[in-house]
């Protein structure tokens, strides 16, 4: 049980190197647990591409609709006692989760307690943030900011590469012997580890989080329905914005390819050869995906954003799309060769991989662009969950649809789908101010 936070002897202020890294830690690993290590395990267990994908699309929903409920985090608590709250449920989730893995019954016990860390880990995100800015100065938030994305990442390497590296060696016996062969009890022990870790988080969090002064509930008087007649009028105004139906287009287009590839591209490596896969092994995959394409990633962020700062982001906007989306062709080549050398597969991924980190950069900013103005902080959450809404509804068809034409045939879908993104970027680029994400 967590102590309630009247126990706590934390400070209003604390260095943020002792608790920003490992908030963001804490913020990046849970969703890595339901967007990427679920599709894997689930893959490992024996469902089929149209079930995995269809079930693990369905978990975006609470970041699609966590715009909705962001004012409670506001008006109930403070956004400490959100923070600790929710991290005790992402680790009680993923305790049951492990718990539940060798059941007959694992599907739907499994899927159930994803869900709960999903709606936890959207709670988070919204409290982590607003307790970032309540307890810094703005000095202090832009010094930081890049450490939390570092750290945010982070989460990502250890969570789709050390941790399926380690259910890998487990499957295969290299850690505990009598782990070997035994799917089931290799992701089950991966996922209390994982529990185990996010506890120590929540505990660590509970005693060293600051207790800023202004980390208070707003009052809840006759002003809250002042307050929700205010996000009601938010709501609106985003869906006024001039020229809404190109952003529209934007924002649920953009990756409507790469939303239907990233549910199937694990599935993909790991699937037999008989099955059109290319039957690579768990710790393979880890170290492909979760190592050298999580690096890959953040090195095209960096060269994107660097860019972007230069130049703008209407001089690079169509590069980045081409650089997001050209790289699906390698997928086609893999798949219709089946090419089994470990070190193509690695540069493919790794290429596509850049490519998606360089041009989303251009998805990132163009929702800052959409958010600037009056009530920025709210349209940008709705951008967001625009945003998982564009990768929630494709990444449900897609299991279906590969198993409908195969891996060849999909992967050339993929690319079809997407000509609408570069329909948008076409009509966004005619409004942007050239001089729009140029460093000052």
């Amino acid at each position: 049980m967590i102590p309630s936070d009247k126990t706590s002897t934390a400070p209003q202020h604390r260095n943020g190197w002792a608790w920003i890294p490992t908030l963001y830690f804490a913020e990046g690993l849970p969703y890595v647990a339901v967007m990427t290590i679920a599709v894997i395990m689930y893959k490992r267990l024996g469902l089929s591409n149209t079930d995995i994908a269809l079930y693990t699309s369905w978990l975006y929903l609470p970041w699609v609709i966590k715009p909705f409920w962001s004012p409670f985090v506001d008006i109930l608590k403070t956004k400490r006692w959100w923070i600790i709250t929710m991290q005790g449920l992402v680790a009680a989730s993923l305790a049951s989760i492990a718990f539940f893995i060798p059941t007959p019954f694992y599907i739907q016990a499994t899927l159930a307690f994803f869900w709960l860390m999903a709606f936890s880990s959207a709670t988070h995100d919204i409290a982590a943030d607003g307790f970032y800015m309540l307890a810094q100065s703005v000095g202090e938030q832009s010094f930081f900011v890049g450490i939390r994305n570092t750290f945010y990442r982070l989460a990502n390497i250890f969570g789709q590469g050390v941790l399926v590296m380690f259910a890998g060696a487990l499957e295969e016996g290299v850690i505990h012997p009598s782990s070997k062969g035994n799917i089931p009890l290799a992701w089950s022990i991966t996922f209390y580890l994982l529990a185990g870790i996010f506890i120590a988080l929540t505990l660590y969090h509970k005693f060293i989080l600051p207790k800023p002064q202004a980390d208070l509930p707003a009052k809840r008087d006759d002003q809250s329905a002042g307050i929700f007649t205010e996000f009601g009028r938010t709501f609106v105004s985003f869906f006024n914005k001039k020229n809404i139906g190109v952003i529209l287009l934007f924002l649920l287009t953009y990756r409507l390819g790469e939303a239907q590839l990233v549910k199937l591209a694990s599935p993909f490596l790991l699937d037999t050869k008989e099955a059109g896969g290319l039957a690579l092994s768990t710790t393979t995959v880890g170290f492909t995906y979760g190592t050298i394409g999580v690096a890959a990633l953040l090195l095209g962020g960096i060269i994107g954003g660097v860019l972007v700062s230069r130049f703008g982001l209407k001089k690079w906007i169509f590069p980045m799309i081409i650089a997001i989306h050209t790289p699906n062709l390698l997928f086609v080549f893999l798949s219709h060769y089946q090419i089994s050398t470990v070190s193509t597969i690695v540069s493919f991924v790794a290429l596509e991989q850049f490519g998606y980190g360089f041009g989303f950069t251009a998805y990132m900013l163009y929702l800052i662009h959409v958010a600037s103005g009056e009530h920025k902080t709210a349209h940008y959450a709705i951008g967001t969950g625009l945003m998982a809404l564009g990768m929630m509804l494709p990444g449900m068809a897609a299991g279906k649809i590969q198993e409908l034409i195969g891996y060849t045939n999909f992967f050339w879908w993929v690319c079809i789908c997407t000509i609408p993104s570069f329909i948008a970027v076409f009509l966004v680029r005619k409004q942007l101010d050239p001089n729009f994400g140029k460093k000052n």
